[in-house]
């Protein structure tokens, strides 16, 4: 994959993730491996963290589908290979937290998904991105657990 073509996201917008239960089977072996590497690569690369935490639910049985989905990040990583996180010296320190969800994002069990980030001036300092833990009923219930949840991080 080191001389494939970049493409400009890891993921596909109008792509959703599931079981796919009528899909050819792929090797575990090879896929958890290919996982295994991106989720270290996430440590810093924070963009592919959402794809790759999708792609890391369907490591017991996973199907081309999934495994396309895995090389799509890759791609993507071939073209942002000079972009990075740039943490000056002489930041101000006022921090910020932004927030955001999507209502029942996940077609699986209707779970939505919440996101988070902090940053210290200008700089990101921290990151997070999970399914919530319960069914939320409205959009406004999932951002107000995503926003609970972004005040517990910046305490």
């Amino acid at each position: 994959m080191d001389k494939c073509k970049s493409i400009n996201t890891p993921f596909s917008t109008n792509c959703h993730l599931d079981h796919d239960v009528a899909g050819n089977s792929v090797d575990e072996t090879k896929y958890r491996g290919l996982i295994g590497s991106l989720l270290y690569l996430t440590t810093s690369i924070p963009d592919i963290m959402f794809v790759v935490c999708m792609c890391a639910c369907f490591q017991s049985a996973p199907k081309k589908s999934h495994f396309n989905a895995a090389k799509r990040i890759l791609k993507y990583l071939q073209g942002t290979k000079d972009v990075g996180l740039w943490y000056p010296g002489n930041i101000s320190l006022s921090l910020t937290g932004y927030s955001n969800s999507d209502f029942a994002g996940c077609k699986i069990d209707i779970k939505s998904t919440s996101g988070t980030c902090h940053l210290l001036g200008s700089s990101l300092i921290s990151w997070q991105c999970k399914k919530q833990a319960c069914v939320a009923l409205s959009t406004a219930e999932a951002e107000y657990i995503v926003a609970g949840s972004c005040c517990a991080q910046t305490l």
